[in-house]
């Protein structure tokens, strides 16, 4: 089957952006992979990079008219600063000083996905303040993941779950043995290239809504086979193959983790559980043959990803304002409210 032709190349990362992201096998959403997948095929509309200078640091940002917020997307599973591996505290916290002096008299900033206790951001905040801007955090969302021994089997792994997957899993794998087929794609070619018109059936057939970008995970499965960091598994109906649940994960080796970014099922065959039993076959090769030492199951609290991993690591937001702008005063009382109200609530 041809490779789909992509669109031409667009905004091109610059050489300095080049030089500090990181590697992907380490870091992948803090690499070119990755932004360049995303300047390509998920750019909301309206908007344009901003690679903002900080010290020795790179801020990748959106500016959208006067706002700027990070460069993130529906797909972005962590945001971080581009810098070198070797930075420290104090080069942070010029960072976070030299973003100060960029927002001074500006409108506000904002920035989200973050994990909460990133080492880089308290610094990176102290900075800020020091240059008088005022930061305030905020709840954004979560991500689930497990995180395994060295050595881990897949039957101890799966001791360690709930009992209600595991009776789960003990019915469906062996159904599943006999009515579907398990295919894995790692490698570039006609073989990957079924594998996605797999998955684009699977998710046409889901319960999920419509992409806003449908041919973002194409482009980062692509990409990420060419890198060797794709795992993409299909389940299929051994009665007339035709796919039935669909989901693809993404390593960092260096790091010994793997990120499920979609994954899907068909809804016709729910009563079965295909999703289940592919994810269960998905994690199991993870462990087992590529030595995973973490599951992550991405962003988002959907209830059955804590069946699967029992930590929610948080990710949150931080608004920026410049209080001596109207609309950075106005943004931080609404802020200073909306938590308030918050905390009445909790309170009743």
């Amino acid at each position: 089957m041809p490779r789909a032709s992509a669109p031409p190349q667009r905004l091109p990362l610059p050489d300095r952006v080049r030089q500090v992201a990181a590697p992907p096998q380490s870091a992948l959403w803090a690499s070119a992979l990755w932004f360049e997948t995303t300047l390509v095929h998920a750019l909301p509309e309206g908007a344009e990079p901003l690679w903002q200078p900080a010290g020795r640091t790179i801020l990748p940002l959106l500016r959208q008219q006067s706002r700027v917020s990070a460069l993130t997307t529906p797909y972005t599973q962590s945001w971080s600063p581009l810098a070198p591996e070797e930075t420290a505290e104090p080069e942070w916290r010029e960072a976070g000083f030299g973003f100060a002096r960029f927002l001074r008299l500006r409108d506000p900033a904002r920035l989200d996905t973050i994990e909460q206790h990133t080492p880089w951001l308290r610094p990176f905040l102290e900075g800020i303040r020091a240059g008088g801007i005022v930061t305030a955090r905020f709840a954004h969302t979560g991500r689930w993941v497990a995180r395994l021994r060295p050595g881990t089997a897949w039957e101890e792994y799966l001791a360690s779950r709930p009992s209600v997957l595991r009776n789960t899993l003990a019915r469906r794998l062996k159904s599943a043995a006999r009515t579907a087929h398990f295919e894995l794609t790692s490698a570039p070619g006609e073989g990957l290239e079924r594998a996605i018109e797999a998955f684009r059936a699977v998710r046409a057939r889901s319960w999920k809504p419509n992409e806003p970008f449908p041919e973002f995970d194409p482009a980062l499965m692509r990409a990420a086979a060419d890198a060797g960091l794709l795992r993409l598994g299909v389940l299929r109906d051994r009665r007339d193959n035709t796919p039935i649940a669909a989901q693809y994960w993404l390593l960092e080796p260096q790091r010994g983790r793997a990120t499920v970014p979609k994954l899907f099922h068909d809804e016709a065959y729910r009563a079965s559980s295909p999703g289940t039993v592919l994810t269960a076959l998905m994690v199991r090769h993870l462990i087992e043959e590529d030595s995973v030492r973490m599951l992550d199951f991405g962003r988002g609290d959907d209830p059955y990803k804590a069946l699967w991993a029992p930590e929610r690591v948080p990710l949150i937001g931080v608004l920026i304002a410049d209080p001596r702008h109207p609309l950075g005063a106005a943004a931080l009382a609404r802020h200073a409210a909306g938590a308030a109200l918050r905390y009445l609530r909790a309170g009743r």
